[in-house]
């Protein structure tokens, strides 16, 4: 187990451990996993089949379970937090801290699961996510905007950052200069890193895409003066600036995307033929050299998702 792993952890400043959870493909979504003075948490749990992967990460790290104070769900999206239910039953020190809004679905994950069942299909929803196991209410914390948590010697602020989803916050350590975006920041496949230089594209997920929101709770992190973001896809981003101002004309291109196709008969059919072909184009001037076949393989997903989010959000703005 110790070599099979070692290949799926980065390393990173400040204590800080990128764990593949082993969703979909490699390197497509991360759990972080903290140590500050012998204590830990971690930071996402990718989905009920990424335990065994958190698991072996602490044995590697020579941690026992009890060492972990908490389980830090960005939001409930299941491929962030499905996998929490079944990591608590593990950890017996361990709380888990959620958006309020997303508190009642970790207890009770019914209505989290018929609607990813909604999106993917009953059988691909079995294939990428398992069961999903409820958490006792006594273990979870609703952490509200600008709550402050203890991890060891450090403090973390937890901050509401609507946009991607209602039920999201992000996790600010000031004195180390960084935070964990879960994914409001966007997306950043290590897959599209072009001589180190990070990609980055939004992700409009059903079903609270909202642009404006998201532009500002992007600006609201960059307002700490962060020196790294860690994304769940996938790990640490450095270029925060240049990845900032990109990924807000991102979202609005999103949005225009949208609004260009609102009244359409065939609009879903234009959604994802458009969605796909701006995205490659932010890739060709990235100067990302993959063929159409594996850019393929790395968007499809992405640009079913999230022409899927821009359509709830076209019908929602014009209900």
């Amino acid at each position: 187990m110790g070599a099979d792993i070692s290949a799926k952890l980065s390393d990173f400043r400040a204590g800080i451990t990128a764990i593949d959870t082993g969703y979909v493909r490699p390197r497509l979504a991360a759990s972080h996993l903290v140590v500050d003075d012998g204590r830990a948490a971690f930071v996402d749990t990718g989905t009920t089949l990424s335990v065994p992967n958190l698991l072996a990460a602490l044995a590697a790290k020579n941690l026992d379970p009890a060492a972990v104070d908490w389980v830090l769900t960005t939001h409930v999206h299941l491929d962030h937090a499905g996998g929490a239910g079944e990591l608590m039953r593990h950890l017996p020190s361990a709380r888990c801290a959620t958006h309020p809004r997303g508190a009642r679905h970790l207890a009770e994950p019914s209505k989290l699961i018929a609607g990813s069942i909604a999106v993917y299909g009953e059988r691909r929803y079995r294939e990428l996510y398992g069961e999903i196991v409820p958490i006792e209410e006594h273990r979870i914390l609703a952490v509200g905007d600008g709550e402050r948590i203890r991890l060891g010697k450090r403090r973390l602020e937890l901050i509401h950052t609507p946009g991607h989803a209602l039920h999201h916050y992000c996790i600010v350590d000031q004195e180390h200069e960084l935070i964990f975006s879960g994914d409001t920041f966007g997306i950043s496949y290590r897959d599209f890193d072009v001589d180190g230089r990070e990609f980055i594209m939004p992700t409009s997920t059903p079903v609270h895409f909202d642009p404006e929101a998201l532009c500002a709770s992007v600006d609201r992190l960059m307002g700490y003066r962060p020196q790294a973001i860690y994304v769940t896809h996938y790990a640490e981003v450095r270029d925060l600036e240049r990845l900032a101002r990109e990924v807000k004309q991102r979202v609005r291109a999103f949005a225009d995307l949208g609004r260009s196709h609102a009244g359409a008969a065939d609009r879903s059919r234009r959604l994802r033929t458009e969605m796909y072909a701006m995205l490659s184009g932010w890739l060709d001037e990235h100067g990302f050299p993959g063929d159409e076949e594996r850019r393929h393989w790395l968007l499809d997903d992405d640009v079913e998702l999230n022409c899927q989010g821009i359509e709830v959000w076209l019908d929602r703005s014009t209900a």
